[in-house]
């Protein structure tokens, strides 16, 4: 985290939505309607059909139908007009009502009629009625052109009959790059590739259309080289691209990671002039994204147009939607958490519609930051716009408000979602494990089971994860058995990561080593780092070093084996082989992580490292935690200076571990709050033994709860005890 100052005031519940309600959007029709009236022409069928057509075009159904439910006369034109209407408003089941309407007058639909009705078959995936149609048409002898058996065609290929669909290719007579491209699709979309590219070679005349179907394709199928090859083909073939072919492209350079690829599409769409084309842009900013160049990604988000929201089409404002949402989204999978919520507290202000992406992105930072607050002010502004708690939203919130240290809110989150599904259930025994309710946790898994939920992969490691930091071994034996002999699913690296450190934790080192050699995990560095921190833990020094040893091979790199070698050798005063441990670091370029605490104050973040004085209120913080450091020494307190990890006099040992970030933060937390209010903070690393004691003797001493976030879990502290049981 920055050490900065966030101000989070501005993301507020008072938030509303702007509507857009065109003005004079109704008159033409109403002039005419009113003329008709007047002049006594209305029950003429053309004059009819005429009024009932201007009420379609300017999106008035509701008068187009009414008026048309009272002409005396209807012919074909009529429904078709209404139909088509209804039909390009997406309304497909009135569109279906109607010609049902139709067909009992014994009125004889057009081919324009047939191919509305048709294309509403589609969208609603219904085949019988799609079927119904196609037999109707030949029944009748009904002419068939091209564009009719493409709408037939793609009724069979939307509702998944492929067998058919392939049956009336074979009979079309006429094909054009319509009906090529819908069969490409077809095959595209159950995996079929090869049937895909058989058919794209045979296909006589290649439009734009068709290349951006097989490109896109074959990059949604997985194959993204041979969809930049098809690409390339493109290109020397002299195929104009169009906007859809671009974002194509910049798609494609985004899922194979090719920079070079996509900054070279985007310098070319620069010199087109056409880089602010909404499509174009949002497809950029996606791009520059999942590169992690927010640098860029916020740039080109800058240089959108700005002008009168009442201005914009419904097409423009998707665009800006996804573009504030990728922003959104952007920085939290970049980390950049802080901007995440400035970004989205600008969408607010500048009334965007908050789509769910953003929502979930939003609430996800609030999770990484483990800022209450801003987190409960962004559940309250999610249920103003009427998102409904289902069971993603709900996950969703269940993280956040147990990342934030709030397990009493996420629980009442699972309470309230309707039928949880496994995904929501997971999530909630994670809540619980994350705050060493071990047991709670396990309760939850055995309930889940009985409720017929089958829990995967996630759910195991989860309850795995529980058991270990709670110590419950022969539980989580059993729970390692039952997913591998019950439910068939086989161990992955995080499973196997979970079994050596609740073996681990448990000073259960000999079986830990045969553990990890007979399930041959040996090549697994993640298995070796939870051994060695369990070696840290017990304080066994020659077994860290065979471990540290192993560890090095796979990840020579990683500073972790370094840092807890070196910390062991320090607390066994063998300050030289953990001198030359920390020389190796250096001469490898390997840096530590250096900690930080981060506590939320009204309205502000505060941030702390150790022996931080860049606060403006340092010098208070310090006098204050001297003075509280001497009030817990005469309760039983006592520094373990060996941890200070380097050759020192135990008198600075103490200075250092006294400076420490947690104790910096919670100095802080005390004097800027009144007594009786809980102190919660955040923590980039592990909390060290020594600070794990001072926080459970300031807990006694003051009568105040501290609640602690640290890498891997949550510790309550409450009169002179933690919810760990010291065990972490």
């Amino acid at each position: 985290m920055r050490r900065a100052y966030l101000s989070i005031s501005c993301v507020s519940s008072n938030f509303e939505f702007q509507r857009f309600q065109p003005s004079g959007y109704h008159s033409l029709p109403d002039i005419h309607h009113a003329k008709s009236v007047k002049d006594g022409c209305l029950h003429h069928l053309n004059v009819g059909n005429y009024v009932v057509s201007l009420y379609m075009k300017s999106r008035n159904l509701e008068y187009a139908h009414k008026l048309f439910g009272e002409m005396p006369e209807r012919d074909v034109r009529s429904w078709t007009i209404l139909i088509s209407g209804f039909a390009r408003t997406g309304a497909c089941r009135t569109v279906l009502e109607l010609f049902k309407g139709m067909q009992a007058e014994r009125v004889c639909p057009n081919q324009f009629t047939l191919s509305s009705v048709l294309k509403s078959c589609s969208s609603l995936s219904d085949f019988r009625m799609g079927k119904g149609v196609h037999g109707w048409i030949l029944r009748n002898g009904i002419e068939l052109d091209v564009v009719l058996e493409n709408s037939m065609l793609d009724v069979y290929v939307k509702c998944g009959e492929l067998d058919y669909a392939e049956r009336l290719f074979e009979t079309m007579k006429e094909r054009d790059t319509v009906t090529w491209n819908i069969m490409m699709g077809a095959y595209m979309h159950v995996g079929d590739m090869e049937k895909a590219l058989e058919l794209f070679r045979r296909l006589p005349s290649k439009d734009v259309a068709s290349w951006n179907t097989i490109v896109y394709g074959l990059m949604q199928n997985g194959d993204g080289r041979s969809a930049l090859e098809l690409l390339y083909e493109m290109v020397e073939n002299g195929v104009a691209f169009e906007d859809v072919t671009f974002s194509v492209a910049v798609g494609l350079a985004s899922s194979l990671y090719v920079l070079e690829l996509g900054t070279q599409i985007h310098g070319y769409l620069v010199r087109r002039g056409i880089e602010n084309d909404g499509f174009l842009r949002t497809s950029l900013i996606d791009m520059y994204c999942k590169f992690g160049r927010m640098d860029k990604a916020s740039l080109i988000f800058k240089r959108m147009p700005v002008r009168a929201k009442s201005k914009f089409t419904s097409e423009e404002m998707k665009t800006e939607i996804v573009s504030w949402s990728s922003m959104v989204s952007g920085y939290v999978r970049n980390g950049e958490h802080e901007y995440a919520l400035i970004t989205f507290r600008s969408m607010l202000r500048e009334k965007i519609m908050v789509d769910r992406f953003s929502v979930t992105s939003v609430v996800s930072a609030c999770a990484n930051l483990g800022i209450l607050l801003l987190g409960q002010n962004i559940h309250a502004v999610v249920q103003k716009i009427g998102y409904i708690l289902d069971v993603h939203l709900g996950s969703c919130y269940i993280d956040m408000y147990a990342k934030c240290g709030s397990l009493s809110d996420a629980l009442m989150i699972f309470e309230q979602t309707i039928d949880p599904n496994v995904v929501l259930w997971t999530s909630t025994i994670s809540a619980c494990a994350l705050h060493g309710q071990g047991k709670e946790a396990i309760r939850l898994f055995e309930l889940m089971i009985r409720e017929g939920i089958k829990p995967n992969e996630v759910t195991f490691v989860v309850v795995l994860n529980a058991c270990s930091h709670a110590g419950l071994i022969e539980e989580g034996f059993k729970y390692f058995s039952l997913m591998k002999e019950v439910y068939g699913i086989k161990p992955g690296t995080e499973h196997f990561t979970c079994m050596v450190d609740l073996y681990g934790r448990a000073g259960r080192l000999e079986e830990t080593k045969e553990f990890i050699h007979a399930n041959d995990i040996s090549h697994l560095s993640s298995v070796w780092k939870s051994f060695l921190s369990a070696c840290r833990l017990h304080k066994n020094l020659e077994l860290g070093k065979w471990v540290s040893e192993k560890l090095l091979q796979l990840e020579p790199s990683d500073e972790g084996p370094y840092v807890l070698m070196s910390n062991m050798c320090a607390v066994n005063h063998r300050w030289e082989e953990a001198a030359a441990m920390r020389r190796l670091m250096q001469q490898r370029g390997i840096n530590k992580v250096p900690g930080q605490s981060w506590i939320q104050l009204k309205n502000q973040v505060h941030s702390f490292a150790m022996g931080d004085r860049c606060h403006p209120h340092s010098t208070q913080i310090y006098s204050y935690l001297d003075e509280l450091i001497a009030r817990l020494k005469a309760i039983g307190y006592s520094m373990d200076a060996k941890l200070v990890m380097q050759d020192v006099e135990e008198e600075q040992g103490e200075a250092l571990l006294g400076h420490h970030s947690e104790k910096l933060a919670i100095a802080y937390g005390i004097i800027s709050t009144a007594s009786g209010i809980p102190i919660r903070i955040m923590k980039n690393l592990r909390v060290c033994s020594d600070c794990h004691n001072f926080i459970k003797y300031t807990s006694q001493l003051l009568d105040r709860e501290i609640i602690v976030r640290d890498l891997h879990r949550f510790h309550h502290f409450k009169h002179g005890s933690c919810s760990c049981g010291d065990y972490w």
